[in-house]
């Protein structure tokens, strides 16, 4: 099973979405992977009561054997029913890139 299909499969079994989008936006980003970045949209009534931080963890614990693995950057937006407006979902930033000479300012 391919990443966003494993992501879709868990979230949709966890959390009973009105709407799920996962987006791979692998291809935007630096680096050879193909499934190292995903966008996920997730409009679902368990959200109704959780803070944004309690819905991240949420979704951190459901998707941890991913998030271990070869998923590199995972960009939520999680909504209750009553927040979701499809028209506002921001985009994704671009990748910085992962080189750790670049992050010690060395590149």
């Amino acid at each position: 099973m391919n990443t966003q299909v494993a992501i879709e499969t868990k979230l949709t079994s966890a959390l009973k979405p009105l709407h799920l989008e996962v987006e791979n936006e692998s291809h935007r980003h630096s680096g050879p992977a193909t499934e190292s970045h995903f966008k996920v949209t997730l409009v679902s009534d368990a959200f109704s009561d959780l803070t944004r931080v309690k819905r991240h963890q949420e979704v951190y614990a459901i998707l941890a054997d991913e998030l271990a693995g070869s998923v590199h950057a995972l960009a939520l937006h999680l909504y209750a029913p009553a927040e979701w407006d499809a028209d506002k979902v921001p985009d994704s930033p671009n990748c910085r890139g992962g080189s750790k000479a670049e992050s010690r300012g060395l590149a």
